[in-house]
């Protein structure tokens, strides 16, 4: 680059306006929950964390998250159990179950994807999910 010149860089303006989608992602594994978080965070989502379903629904507000990814099998509260409560105070909200431990009762699951399925699946899911809900 030469001294003294001025480099001015556009950026299309439909891509600054688009929102952030914040998820609420829920997961007792510390690895699998930070590998999850950077991944969605480097592809542009906000990600707030929670350790157990009891924490979770302490976070969860349906005016902030669009959407909920969560283990099925944790202490105290299965993700089941959480995604019922999730639904109960948010029907809209999708919900998508990431686990090694399938629900016995998908009722209030709107997506479940096996462990170990590669995150590009799950972000393929959860796009069509936030897609379904914007029409």
């Amino acid at each position: 680059m030469l001294p003294g010149l001025i480099v001015i860089c556009f950026v299309d303006k439909q891509q600054v306006q688009q929102p952030i989608r914040t998820l609420l992602l829920v997961d007792d594994e510390p690895i699998c929950r930070m590998t999850t978080k950077w991944f969605f965070s480097n592809l542009g989502y906000a990600v707030d964390t929670a350790r157990s379903g009891a924490e979770a629904l302490t976070l969860f507000d349906a005016k902030v998250h669009d959407a909920v990814i969560t283990d099925n099998r944790m202490p105290g509260m299965t993700g089941t159990e959480m995604s019922h409560i999730i639904k109960m105070r948010s029907r809209s909200t999708p919900v998508l179950m990431y686990s090694g431990s399938s629900p016995d009762d998908r009722s209030c699951i709107d997506r479940f994807i096996e462990r170990p399925e590669h995150l590009l699946v799950v972000k393929d899911a959860l796009d069509e999910l936030l897609a379904a809900c914007a029409k």
